[in-house]
């Protein structure tokens, strides 16, 4: 009865966040706009951007970087290579060298993931600002002068900004992704900064006041999701994150099944390591530390679904007279999967506007999809319960274009004069 509950409530409590997050869809974004700020008044940004083995997209990504709209003093771009093998150093020497006194290129001590290589940047930094973007991705060019807007309100601490599909229309896997990924940012992440709940750190396109970073002692090295332990730590000591949908960067969705397998297992591990590090939040009630605990049990949540498809398909093979209590229990989990599904997929017409495209075919899959995520969590508890060694894993990208809206968006950026910075 008690996992029931529980189940039950995880399910309920996201649902005025995603009528939250569709009702802020509608009205647009909640930032309105504001005439350019003075050059003078503006934050000096530290790109940092963390690269091993990243040949087919980092060329890409660093020319974005180039053409960032942002005035050239105040903008330092940083990369970190971590000990590749392929032809990525060679890249990113030339695009040094071709325009020296904007990419700096640095080496990691050791090749030890992520975490690692942000945290050997923050000796060079000089920015105010520190801005993340991983090696597949491709910001628009007004990023840096948009989520300047959100900084001048000193009480922010870090800006999530929206993450985008860059290949949404290269096969079926990659279309139900950025599906997922749109409903999560633009309902999810919009409901929980509509409602002031907890906004997590993406990993990517994200922004943070570098005295904040110094304050709380970098990032941690010991967790495979070092976003999302670093927002535990921020949220931990009352700072402030916030989500901005207009601050657009793209990137790459997994592109095979195994691709896909391997980054979720570390994104849900690392979630339920975070979760057991940072439990004690309810300690200090608040609406966000009490949301980012739900956040964080989230993977778990998906585990015992899973456990519940498991005893039906148990059942079906080997039937039994069933008892009452098991019965309800049944009935329940699959009731809860079902509203909370519908509710998904609700929201996944207003994110990406299904009603007006032949995506809306796309939806029976979305069942589908979650029995495997709810899978992919099973084996991350598993894994976590044994003690198993952590594994930091690296997502495959082979730098493939394939989404019809980067293309027009790209088309326009191509009408409008750049500013030569």
């Amino acid at each position: 009865m008690g996992i029931v509950l529980i189940l039950n409530v995880w399910g309920f409590y996201h649902v005025p966040i995603l009528v939250a997050g569709v009702r802020n869809q509608r009205r647009g974004s909640r930032k309105e706009e504001k005439a350019p700020s003075p050059i003078e008044t503006l934050p000096s940004f530290s790109v940092i951007v963390p690269v091993k083995d990243e040949e087919k997209v980092i060329g890409r990504l660093l020319q974005a970087l180039v053409r960032l709209d942002y005035p050239r003093e105040k903008k330092q771009i940083i990369i970190v290579e971590d000990g590749s093998v392929d032809k990525t150093v060679e890249i990113c020497a030339q695009h040094a060298r071709r325009y020296q006194g904007q990419i700096e290129l640095i080496h990691g001590v050791m090749s030890n993931g992520k975490p690692s290589a942000l945290n050997h940047a923050l000796g060079h930094v000089k920015g105010d600002i520190l801005a993340v973007f991983d090696a597949d991705n491709v910001p628009e060019p007004d990023v840096l002068m948009k989520v300047a807007k959100y900084f001048e309100d000193t009480s922010i601490a870090g800006v999530q900004g929206r993450i985008c599909s860059l290949n949404e229309d290269e096969n079926m896997l990659t279309k139900i992704v950025s599906c997922e990924a749109a409903v999560w940012f633009e309902t999810c992440m919009r409901g929980k900064d509509t409602l002031n709940l907890f906004v997590p750190i993406a990993g990517s396109n994200y922004f943070i006041r570098r005295s904040v970073l110094e304050e709380v002692g970098g990032w941690d090295s010991k967790f495979l999701c070092e976003d999302l332990e670093l927002s535990a730590r921020l949220v931990k000591k009352g700072h402030c994150l916030m989500y901005a949908p207009e601050v657009l960067s793209w990137q790459e969705n997994p592109r095979k099944l195994t691709w896909l397998f391997r980054q979720r297992m570390r994104w849900f591990r690392g979630c339920m390591e975070v979760s057991l590090k940072c439990g004690n939040l309810v300690k200090k009630p608040s609406r966000r530390n009490v949301d980012a605990e739900v956040t964080f049990v989230g993977p778990s949540i998906l585990a015992l679904c899973f456990m519940n498809y498991f005893l039906g398909f148990f059942m079906m093979l080997n039937p039994v007279q069933p008892t009452p209590l098991l019965i309800m229990i049944t009935q329940t989990l699959t009731f809860l999967s079902a509203f909370h599904l519908t509710a998904i997929g609700m929201s996944l017409v207003y994110a990406t506007k299904l009603w007006k495209t032949r995506k809306l075919l796309w939806l029976p899959l979305i069942y589908a999809y979650w029995v495997l995520e709810t899978f992919v969590a099973t084996y991350a508890l598993i894994q976590v319960a044994l003690g198993r060694p952590q594994e930091w894993t690296k997502t495959m990208k082979n730098g493939t274009i394939a989404s019809s809206a980067f293309r027009q968006r790209e088309d326009l950026h191509m009408q409008v004069p750049q500013v030569d910075n």
